[in-house]
């Protein structure tokens, strides 16, 4: 599978059925997790921080309260990559026990 080109649909299709977390919004996937308090979401932030700092692939973050939108995209291709699909993989084994 391409890493730093765009994914083709059925690329994109395989990617997310491996991931049930996360869904397709245009050229973006998005999951939502909802932690049991405010400073869980914040370490849950600061996890990914640094996994997405390592792999040089950062996630949008939106937090509200105990709930934290993740939305992946690759800006420099203009659409969803192997990175996106990396990048999600390493966010669900991030957030698993929340």
């Amino acid at each position: 599978m391409p890493y730093a080109t765009p994914l083709t649909e059925q690329e994109i299709a395989d990617g997310l059925g491996s991931l049930p977390e996360w869904h397709r919004e245009g050229d973006t996937m998005l999951r939502v997790v909802s932690c049991p308090t405010f400073p869980a979401a914040i370490a849950l932030v600061n996890r990914v921080a640094e996994a997405a700092e390592s792999a040089n692939h950062h996630p949008d973050i939106g937090i509200r309260w105990r709930t934290v939108t993740f939305t992946l995209t690759t800006h420099a291709t203009g659409g969803l990559t192997g990175k996106d699909l990396t990048m999600a993989a390493a966010i669900d084994r991030l957030a698993e026990n929340e």
